[in-house]
């Protein structure tokens, strides 16, 4: 099965039922999940530019992460957080595979069959397409 889950968020409510799928995947065989929020950073700035303000989404970002774990209620599911800087779409691939993540979940919403062509440029159908491991869409 599953041993190392990813689940993105970017702190909206349908992210919950990503991570309680996450949560039980990993409680049949023993796995950890890692939560990542991506701060997507300023094009065309740099770093050093809007410092404090990163540092600031960041410290946000961790108690947030924790907030969600904490609410979790599953001491036996190992959680790590993760924040980290740029592109969101890069940067999720990116960390599932320095990570070696076997399975990303996340969130995505339903496609509208009649107007289909918005939904193909979303960060979730991104993912699914340049991720090297599978991917679950949430919906």
């Amino acid at each position: 099965m599953f041993k190392n889950i990813l689940v993105p968020t970017d702190f909206l409510d349908n992210d919950q039922h990503a991570l309680e799928i996450a949560v039980k995947l990993c409680s049949m065989g023993n796995g950890k999940i890692s939560l990542l929020h991506v701060i997507e950073v300023i094009q065309n700035t740099t770093f050093e530019e809007f410092e404090d303000f990163y540092s600031g989404l960041e410290k946000r970002s961790f108690k947030d992460l924790n907030a969600i774990v904490d609410r979790l209620d599953t001491p036996e599911t190992v959680v790590e957080t993760q924040v980290v800087y740029g592109n969101r779409t890069r940067e999720i691939v990116r960390y599932a595979e320095q990570h070696q993540v076997d399975l990303i979940i996340m969130k995505s919403h339903k496609v509208d069959l009649d107007n289909h062509g918005p939904g193909w440029g979303t960060i979730s159908h991104k993912v699914s397409i340049m991720a090297q491991c599978p991917v679950l869409l949430v919906k």
